[in-house]
């Protein structure tokens, strides 16, 4: 006896629909991609009791003429392909001709369509997949489409549906998505009668953003736009400062339709590398054009996914597209203080546009403040990983040879002689020449004002007052040397190697990443079970080796193994960085002023800001200066 079974049409129906509506959304998903296809130009969406109870999805498009009516609801029907060769390149959103046999099999369904230029329309009632009643009828151009009682016939479906709020979320998510895709046609979108969004389908992205993503988070996005080995890349991303604690504000669509795309989110998230703190995520819509034959959109039941033939220059084409977008930006980021709610509801006064003038080039032309004596042609310019006594202030050089970068060097401690009373006599010398009068345009376009609690330099700059957080930025400094020139320079022997026994587990990990150390600086060889010998270590990091290399343990102890060699700089970087509650030199405080307001450093290795402003209009008003 045979125990193989031929299901029946309805039954094979029935699974083939489990495949393409999962929930209500879903029904919204093809319908309006369906409209779209068809050139509507407005589109409204309509759900009751959360899609559950009815969806009605109405456009201008092309409509349908009687015969296709009729057929429409077959599976695999469709006007979008006619042979294997179509397959090769879809550039439409719909092309299997399954979502309406699929929405159709679990539900009753309403059709009112017109072809354009026909006199009459038709109107097509169904239950289950089967024909019910089809006749003329009286319509505007375009198509109606109604579905009602949504797996009615499949009572297993409906008891894994969620509460009627959170389906009609998600048919709004995919309305949403749609009308971000396309901001070429207007969508209305409507739930229990009351309307949730409407694009005005000006064409515009921007005007699509801002009326789906609202106000705060579009003024929170950069506009974007490059174009590399044939893929196309534009749209928004959010600033820095502005990252999201999901990736739910992540949209990608490629040739107008949308997808999820793990190797895009890597792309993105790789590019705000060390400008967003952890755990915080960008935001961004971002619209991919690509030739269809170079893609791959049939290897998902809901088309939510694709697969590139060159993954890799698509990876390249939207880190660099989105990398430069940040870097493009006006200036440093400079976090705002919000010093009262009263303080926001007030129009913001205009701003310097200093940032936007200014330029690296531009600030060293300037004329240097008094300086010491300059240092030995002895000294060697290299990382300070030692704790810094007061008389040893750290100056900005431009010496390539340590790192290939400016970076922060210790500056040599001047000896001081007691004054004596000088007689008013003086020995002849040759007269100084003149100090050259000061004139308006020497006047350097800011200035250092002080130190605040040992921790922020005060810096003014037209009507803005910058605080800097001087750890953040030398330690972004140091990172960013770190990052570019790992080598044997920094290396130091010592004259009388250190034996160290952290433990079988973290020499088993000292052991695993010397190679790693050994580019950081460090030479370390195994001693018995549990012990390391430390040959040489970074430069000028004696007495702190063992703090160090303990930090480092715990550091790659917890790291992914890909991300060592960042982790590795932030450790070292972060234990040679100035304190924090440490007095310094104003020199110093200047060359790190110089290194922010030029646009060098915007943000600390973790992703902070290394410095907020305050206005001047913003301090009138809490004086009671502005009303």
């Amino acid at each position: 006896m045979s125990v193989i079974n031929i299901l029946s049409p309805h039954v094979a129906d029935l699974i083939a629909a489990g495949e393409v509506v999962e929930r209500p959304a879903s029904v919204v998903k093809e319908l309006v991609e369906n409209a779209i296809d068809a050139g509507a130009r407005n589109i409204t969406v309509e759900i009751r009791s959360g899609g559950m109870h009815s969806i009605r999805v109405t456009d201008d498009g092309c409509g349908m003429s009687p015969e296709d009516a009729g057929i429409a609801f077959l599976r695999h029907a469709t006007s979008k392909l006619r042979d294997e060769r179509g397959l090769e390149c879809i550039g439409t959103l719909g092309f299997r001709g399954e979502a309406l046999a699929a929405i159709s099999a679990v539900s009753h369904v309403e059709l009112i369509t017109r072809e354009r230029g026909a006199e009459t329309g038709t109107r097509v009632l169904l239950t289950a997949g089967e024909i019910d009643e089809m006749g003329p009828a009286g319509c505007p151009e375009g198509t109606s489409l109604c579905v009602r009682d949504l797996f009615y016939n499949t009572p297993a479906r409906q008891k894994f549906m969620k509460s009627d709020r959170a389906e009609g979320q998600a048919c709004v998510n995919a309305a949403l998505r749609c009308a971000l895709g396309h901001p070429e046609v207007s969508v209305r979108m409507r739930r229990e009668g009351e309307e949730v969004f409407f694009t005005p389908g000006d064409g515009q992205a921007k005007s699509a953003v801002y009326a789906l993503l609202g106000r705060d988070n579009a003024a929170n996005l950069l506009e974007c736009a490059g174009e590399g080995e044939g893929v196309g890349v534009r749209g928004f991303v959010s600033a820095p400062h502005a990252g999201r604690g999901n990736r739910a504000m992540q949209f990608f669509f490629l040739n107008g339709r949308a997808f999820r795309s793990a190797t895009l989110q890597a792309a993105v998230e790789q590019a705000y590398k060390n400008t967003l703190l952890t755990g915080r995520f960008p935001a961004c819509v971002l619209y991919l054009t690509l030739h269809p034959g170079k893609v791959d959109v049939n290897v998902h039941p809901t088309k939510s996914e694709v697969r590139f033939s060159e993954e890799k220059k698509v990876f390249d084409a939207v880190y660099s597209t989105v990398r430069a977008a940040l870097e493009e930006r006006d200036g440093p980021h400079t976090a705002e203080i919000r010093l009262s709610a009263s303080t926001q509801r007030v129009a913001a006064a205009p701003r310097q546009d200093f940032f936007r003038q200014m330029t690296a080039s531009e600030f060293r032309e300037q004329p240097p403040a008094p300086k010491a004596a300059p240092a030995p042609a002895g000294v060697q310019t290299r990382l300070d990983l030692s704790p810094r006594p007061a008389a040893a202030p750290l100056i900005l050089r431009d010496d390539g040879a340590a790192y290939g970068a400016s970076h922060l060097v210790p500056r040599p401690e001047i000896p001081r002689v007691p004054a004596a009373p000088r007689p008013v006599e003086t020995a002849p010398a040759a007269p100084a020449p003149a100090p050259p009068e000061e004139t308006p345009e020497e006047t350097p376009p800011w200035r250092v004002i002080g130190e605040a609690l040992d921790t922020y330099i005060l810096v003014e700059t037209g009507e803005t007052l910058l605080l800097i957080d001087k750890h953040a930025c030398h330690e972004r400094i140091l990172f960013d040397a770190l990052q570019a020139g790992l080598g044997p320079r920094m290396r130091q022997t010592l004259l009388a190697p250190l034996t160290w026994s952290p433990g079988a587990e973290d020499t088993e990990l000292l052991e695993q990443n010397s190679a790693l150390l050994a580019e950081a600086g460090f030479e370390i060889e195994r001693f018995g079970e549990d012990g390391v010998i430390v040959r040489a270590v970074p430069a000028d990091a004696q007495g702190s080796e063992i703090a160090l290399l303990e930090e480092l343990c715990d550091a790659l102890r917890s790291g992914r193994p890909e991300d060592r060699r960042e982790t590795l700089c932030h450790t070292i970087a972060c234990k040679a960085a100035i304190k924090a509650g440490s007095r310094s030199d104003p020199a110093e405080l200047e060359a790190l002023a110089a290194k922010v307001i030029s646009g060098e450093v915007r943000y600390c290795p973790h992703g902070r800001p290394v410095s907020v402003k305050l206005t001047k209009a913003e301090l009138d008003r809490q004086f009671k200066r502005i009303v």
